[in-house]
């Protein structure tokens, strides 16, 4: 009896879990269309909040793979997906973070080759050198 009241519990949880991200996904679908013609900040805004939703569901992931509930039932199969698929989003990442690195990096060479860096900008950041970042 109380398994039973846990397993359905359990399973009820799961089913929020996936209603809940159809629901972002679904707003994300929708405001993808809306992003076409936003300005910086709007672009900024929303990939902000995409880079939160990937860090808490990406957190959720780790979580339930060190339940040990879950990882003890969890096939082999299951796990070579999720496995496979986190490989290929880390490398996705990855490449996306070199190539977008390097293309900044080439463009504030060029901005300061031409003098066109924003002075108050640049003196703000020498003073931040200790923080991890570009200069």
């Amino acid at each position: 009896m109380v398994e039973g009241q846990f397993a359905r519990s359990f399973v009820a949880n799961l089913e929020h879990w996936v209603e809940a991200q159809k629901l972002v996904l679904s707003s994300v679908r929708k405001v993808e269309e809306q992003l076409k013609d936003a300005d910086r900040l709007e672009l900024i805004l929303a990939t902000r909040m995409a880079f939160r939703h990937m860090i808490r569901t990406l957190e959720a992931f780790d979580k339930w793979l060190q339940d040990p509930f879950i990882i003890g039932h969890m096939p082999r199969e299951m796990l070579e997906e999720v496995q496979k698929k986190a490989w290929e989003l880390l490398k996705q990442l990855l490449e996306l973070d070199i190539s977008h690195t390097t293309q900044f990096k080439d463009y504030m060479l060029k901005l300061a080759r031409e003098g066109k860096l924003n002075p108050l900008l640049a003196a703000q950041r020498r003073e931040e050198r200790g923080t991890p970042g570009v200069f």
